[in-house]
C-alpha cells in the first residue's frame, strides 16, 4: 500500500496558488498544470485519464478560441465563442474522468470513499481536482476517525 500523501506531494500545488496564477496568466497555467499533473495522476491513480493529445486540443481551444474573439467580424466572434466553449466542455470532461480515478484510487488502495461534489467538478473542474488531491490525507483521516479506525499521522 503507498503512502496518501504521495499523489499531493508530487503534484505540490496549492489550490490558491493556482487560482491566482490563473488571474496572473490569463488561464494559460490551468493548462500548464494540466500537461503536467494529469501523467502524475495517472502514474499514481494506475488509471489512465487522458492521453497528451487530448490536453493539446483543450490548448487549441483555448488559443484560437482567444484568438477568434478579438476579431469585429461576427463569423470570427461566433468561431470563438464555440471553441472558448468547446475547451469548457473538454475541462470538464477531464474533470469527471480524473473524479473517477481518484474516487477508485481512494478505494482500491485505501479502503475508504472519496465523496466528490459533482456540482464542484463540474464549475470548479481543476481547481477542485487540485483541492481535492491536496485533500486526500485529511479525507482519510475523518474516515478513519469516522469508523473508529486506529488514526495514523498521513502527512
Amino acid at each position: 500500500m503507498s503512502n496518501i500523501s504521495t499523489l499531493k506531494n508530487n503534484i505540490n500545488t496549492k489550490t490558491l496558488n493556482l487560482f491566482l496564477l490563473s488571474i496572473a496568466t490569463m488561464g494559460i497555467y490551468p493548462l500548464l498544470w494540466l500537461y503536467r499533473s494529469n501523467l502524475t495522476i495517472s502514474d499514481i491513480t494506475k488509471s489512465k485519464i487522458t492521453g497528451d493529445t487530448y490536453i493539446i486540443w483543450i490548448a487549441v481551444c483555448v488559443g484560437l478560441g482567444g484568438f477568434f474573439s478579438r476579431h469585429n467580424q461576427s463569423l470570427f466572434l461566433v468561431l470563438g465563442a464555440i471553441l472558448s466553449i468547446s475547451s469548457t466542455v473538454l475541462y470538464i470532461v477531464w474533470a469527471f474522468k480524473a473524479k473517477k480515478a481518484l474516487q477508485k484510487y481512494a478505494l482500491n488502495e485505501f479502503r475508504f470513499e472519496l465523496k466528490m461534489n459533482i456540482f464542484y467538478t463540474f464549475f470548479f473542474n481543476v481547481y477542485y481536482i487540485n483541492y481535492c488531491v491536496n485533500d486526500l490525507p485529511e479525507a482519510l483521516n475523518k474516515q478513519q476517525i469516522l469508523t473508529g479506525q486506529a488514526t495514523e499521522q498521513v502527512n
